[in-house]
């Protein structure tokens, strides 16, 4: 009977039971909704995460709780903007930074609850309104949030407390809890939207596209907010423009000039105002919205019959380029079909791919405002392409897991000389069809800013990326079978903690190719030494030759 004593022990539910009122004056079957929350906390306590998948012994608890100190380390970079005097531009970048963390790990982390139609399966067929079911879903989703909101903002809040007293704090976790929010039902609004006028197939490819816009959006939000300030002498002043009313972090920012400052100006007012107002009109919405939304959800189990796939012939030319027997060839084929069309791993992965697309440039552009551009041209910015290699440890990660992965009982049937070159194939098919044509965008642009100087220096980049891309391998993957894991076995935030990790490594590789730099001929050292560890680092781990594949 443990599980009955954990199902009614979740503290979170407790906290929950408080806004029953609420529920229930918008016509939600509180029990009913109570007890799916309680199912869904009890199945996530029993889900074990990928890093644990080499154990014999499983771990215990729910490994999402564990997983938070990480962005407890996050947070560390807020505490210096807490000590500013400038409270639109302290609180402005801070809420920039929350924002950014918050709603990169609801659509990476949550979307796919949040657009999670197996529920129907079961629920459906029971005497259960659909916006009963709906509210234990959204309310699912932002448990979870709230514990990784407190986990990130626990040490600042701490330090504001103390630093800037008791007012300043109670704004700011009413502010936070506003952000929330309006974090929830943006993604939510955004998704319903999108269910409104697209249907089946071509509805799933239009969500993973939305993933990439919604990543670019917020780092490009993070960024204006950043240049909206002019620096005069040793401090920032903010000067209003009638675009920042579309900016959120200065809405949330806002309150604290209006009350702490008494700034009355009809500018903070109005900004004031949308951090109240936008949420709760927000979550309003998205209320009398839930209907349709739970409606238009079903288009996801829509089929459109057989989708014609156009073949992939540049990916065919990788195939007999980069393989070099037969093995290896179909499973670079198979490789390449799963990363191309399975829209669950698109979803997890593609907004990093968009990210990677413009961070490089957004790090040069920061350089604009104390350099011209003939001067940026002739520096070593061009070491800021490093940033894409961020995405090598999410998609190495991610392709251990798959929606399909039942099918993977067929790799036990199958002789193969060496299994290990499954991974092999996967990595490369990552690296040419994914990774290659970002590379290559950015490379091209950087060429016409940097000049063809810089084309032996992208050559390291590229090998260093295969190098990482090694690294991660041995670091991360923990059996021989690539797709043969259900995402449903990685726990929700820990693959987001790990992959932060796993990103210092593209900063390691960078700080070696700065100092080989000032080296004469160093550069090309260094390019011999990377080709040679590739090589023997590639043999030691697909080399291997083996008979079969072992149960």
């Amino acid at each position: 009977m443990d599980w009955m004593k954990q199902m009614n022990n979740f503290r979170s539910l407790k906290i929950v039971d408080l806004f029953r009122p609420l529920f229930e004056k918008i016509n939600i079957d509180y029990p009913v909704m109570r007890k799916i929350l309680q199912v869904k906390l009890t199945m996530d306590g029993r889900r074990v995460p990928t890093i644990f998948s080499g154990q014999t012994k499983k771990p215990t608890g729910n490994q999402f709780l564990k997983s938070l100190g990480i962005y407890m380390l996050y947070s560390l970079i807020i505490i210096p903007f807490v000590f500013m005097d400038n409270y639109m531009f302290q609180m402005g970048l801070i809420f920039g930074i929350a924002m950014f963390i918050l709603m990169t790990s609801m659509i990476a982390d949550f979307s796919s609850v949040l657009l999670d139609v197996r529920d129907n399966t079961i629920l459906g067929t029971k005497p259960i309104s659909s916006r009963t079911i709906n509210a234990a879903k959204f309310v699912h989703i932002a448990i979870y949030m709230t514990l990784l909101t407190g986990a990130f903002l626990l040490i600042p809040s701490a330090v504001m407390l103390v630093v800037k007293g008791i007012s300043f704090f109670i704004i700011f976790i009413g502010a936070i809890f506003l952000l929330v929010l309006f974090i929830l039902a943006l993604t939510a609004l955004i998704y319903i939207f999108v269910l409104q006028f697209f249907s089946g197939e071509q509805l799933k490819d239009i969500i993973n596209y939305i993933q990439i816009i919604l990543s670019i959006g917020i780092v490009i939000g993070y960024q204006i907010v950043i240049r909206a300030f002019d620096i005069v002498g040793t401090g920032f002043s903010y000067q209003f423009i009638w675009w920042h009313v579309v900016i959120p972090p200065f809405w949330f920012a806002a309150p604290f000039e209006l009350i702490l400052n008494s700034n009355t100006s009809m500018e903070i007012i109005v900004l004031s105002l949308l951090a109240l107002l936008v949420p709760i009109a927000s979550i309003i919405i998205y209320y009398r919205l839930m209907p349709a939304f739970e409606r238009n959800l079903q288009k996801l189990l829509e089929e459109t019959g057989t989708v014609k796939r156009k073949k992939w012939k540049l990916s065919y030319l990788w195939e007999k380029l980069i393989c070099f027997d037969e093995d290896e060839r179909k499973f670079f084929r198979f490789a390449t079909t799963m990363m191309g069309g399975e829209r669950e791993f698109k979803l997890k992965v593609y907004p990093s791919l968009g990210m990677a697309l413009i961070l490089p440039f957004i790090f040069i552009y920061t350089y604009l405002g104390d350099s011209s551009w003939a001067e940026i041209g002739q520096s070593k910015q061009y070491l800021n392409i490093y940033f894409i290699n961020i995405i090598i440890g999410v998609v190495i990660y991610m392709i251990q897991y798959s929606g399909k992965y039942k099918g993977a009982w067929l790799f036990y049937t199958v002789p193969m000389k060496n299994p290990k070159q499954m991974y092999g194939a996967a990595i490369k098919s990552f690296l040419v069809n994914l990774y290659l044509p970002i590379f290559l965008l950015i490379a091209i642009i950087f060429c016409f800013i940097f000049s063809p100087r810089i084309i032996i220096d992208l050559i390291v980049v590229y090998c260093s990326a295969i190098l990482h891309a090694l690294i991660t391998y041995y670091i991360v993957i923990k059996g021989d079978l690539p797709f043969a894991q259900p995402f449903e076995s990685m726990q929700q935030g820990g693959a987001n903690a790990k992959m932060f990790l796993l990103m210092a490594f593209a900063g390691i590789f960078a700080l070696l190719h700065f100092f080989v730099t000032f080296i004469p001929f160093g550069i090309y050292v260094y390019l011999i030494l990377l080709i040679v560890t590739i090589v023997f680092v590639w043999k030691l781990s697909f080399g291997t030759r083996r008979v079969a594949v072992e149960n």
